[in-house]
């Protein structure tokens, strides 16, 4: 994959929620909050915005709609572009860390 500029917070928790399979919006919401601890609340606009450009640059793939005793819900998914973008994220963001640890004089968890 070629080198792109670091993913925002926001961008990589969404693309996180997704990695463990499809889920609509207030699933991802849930899932990104939880993950960051509170840290980062989406509202449902910045979401479907970033959806949609995750979507339009390959990343995410609309997966159907479903309902589950209630209202139908789109369901989104990682394209294989997509995972490949998390899992190189996920490396800068690991050797990151080391580095910082390693400056620290501090061994890695």
């Amino acid at each position: 994959m070629t080198e792109s500029a670091p993913l925002r917070e926001p961008t990589f928790l969404v693309l996180a929620a997704l990695g463990a399979g499809p889920l609509h919006g207030y699933g991802i919401i849930k899932a990104v909050e939880e993950m960051s601890e509170g840290r980062v609340v989406l509202r449902a606009g910045t979401l479907y915005g970033a959806l949609e450009r995750l979507e339009s640059q390959g990343h995410v793939v609309f997966d159907g709609e479903r309902s589950e005793g209630g209202p139908a819900r789109r369901y989104y998914r990682l394209s294989d572009e997509g995972q490949a973008l998390l899992l190189d994220e996920a490396r800068r963001l690991a050797a990151n860390a080391r580095l910082a640890y390693a400056r620290l004089g501090i061994e890695a968890p």
